[in-house]
């Protein structure tokens, strides 16, 4: 009588949280990365605000409340932007720049930081100028002011981060990769959003 394999119940909750991502990202997966980038921006906001008012705390000043519009503003920007927009880059990738190309982990890496990185970023003071309800001239005002700043940092945080995910990665789990490190990330560009 052959034996048959029964699920483990008693299983760790992080271990069916994944087990049930994995399952989500097969089946629908621009739909699972949007969902995924909708949260996790929306967490980055928030550790943003919870990292501001301790500093705050910390000097005296009186701390506001949680902003909710933040984060919904940032879960909107990774639900409608990050998720779709990364998901069909990495692809993208993998089309253009196959392993097999000579140099392709310097050329995906350049792709990414040179093209790639500028023009999101830029993407992401416009969509947030618009969630916020500003004004052309606000935008141009954030862009003059923080954009070259905000790039500099990025190349410098991200660009080791993006290596490994680009080249080592599974293209099917960067956006999550990407997702992770954007938790901070989104942190960082919400304080100099302000």
């Amino acid at each position: 009588m052959p034996v048959q394999s029964l699920p483990i119940r008693d299983s760790a909750f992080h271990v069916r949280l994944l087990h049930q991502y994995l399952i989500l990202l097969k089946k629908y997966p621009i739909l699972t990365k949007s969902v995924t980038s909708g949260i996790l921006s929306a967490m980055g906001n928030l550790l943003s605000q919870a990292l501001e008012a301790k500093r705050k705390a910390k000097e005296g000043i009186p701390v506001k409340e949680i902003d909710i519009s933040g984060p919904a503003r940032f879960a909107i920007y990774g639900l409608l932007i990050t998720g779709p927009v990364s998901h069909y880059f990495y692809q993208l990738m993998e089309v253009l720049m196959p392993t097999t190309v000579p140099y392709c982990m310097v050329k995906r890496l350049l792709l990414d930081r040179l093209i790639f990185a500028p023009a999101f970023l830029l993407l992401f003071f416009f969509v947030m100028n618009i969630l916020e309800g500003k004004r052309w001239a606000d935008f141009q005002s954030k862009v003059n002011s923080s954009y070259w700043p905000a790039l500099k940092m990025n190349w410098k945080v991200w660009t080791p981060f993006q290596f490994i995910n680009i080249n080592y990665v599974a293209v099917e789990f960067r956006v999550l990769f990407a997702n992770m490190v954007a938790l901070f990330w989104y942190a960082y560009l919400a304080s100099v959003r302000k």
